[in-house]
């Protein structure tokens, strides 16, 4: 448990209620996450959650409303470290950034397969419930500014640089998701689909 400065020299070291607090809402994230990858979240209950968290389901409520209150909370943390770490890549010639790309999304090295996993399930969720539907959209337009930029400054140009931001997002959704459910396509294929199918809609090389 994180520690603070205590008030004399011999008086033990002090825990504020914020850091406390924090630390208790991020097992109770964290349980809700481990929860919904093992069982999905239509299956996971209050107590679930609460369990995991090493907590009443009454003393899980002091911190969160609910588990719907709990999954957009979670839902908008994975949302903002994906936009992140597409920032990263700014800069980066839209080739490079094309490649680095493919690699964040598929390859694992920067989304993990369960973070994708628990994207999925909130997509699902969103469908009913506002909050959630509302962060999904917030990212979906991000994705698609950040694309059609990318697409802006590639030979492709700014003429048919929202088209092409629309369609590179939809296909990365569709084969992430894809990818997570069918063996046979895989990651490595769907990465290798989704950059050869990204150069040429940037026309950085001929279509076919």
């Amino acid at each position: 448990m994180a520690q603070g400065d205590g008030g004399t020299a011999s008086a033990p070291a002090a825990v504020t209620p914020g850091m406390r607090g924090d630390k208790r809402r991020g097992s109770i994230l964290k349980s809700l996450h481990d929860c919904v990858i093992e069982q999905g979240y239509a299956k996971t209950t209050l107590a679930d959650v609460a369990r995991g968290a090493g907590m009443s389901p009454s003393h899980l409520l002091y911190y969160f409303q609910g588990t719907d209150a709990i999954l957009a909370t979670y839902f908008a943390i994975v949302g903002r470290r994906i936009i992140e770490r597409l920032e990263t890549l700014r800069t980066e010639e839209p080739e490079q950034k094309i490649l680095l790309l493919a690699e964040l999304f598929f390859a694992g090295r920067g989304i993990k397969k369960s973070e994708i996993g628990f994207m999925l399930e909130c997509f699902g969720a969103a469908v009913h419930d506002k909050r959630l539907r509302t962060e999904k959209t917030a990212i979906d337009r991000f994705c698609k500014e950040y694309l059609q930029q990318l697409f802006e400054k590639s030979p492709c140009g700014p003429a048919h640089a929202k088209r092409s931001a629309e369609i590179a997002y939809a296909m990365l959704v569709g084969l992430r998701t894809a990818a997570y459910f069918d063996q046979r396509l895989g990651p490595r294929r769907a990465r290798r689909l989704f950059h050869d199918a990204m150069l040429k809609l940037a026309e950085l090389r001929p279509r076919t």
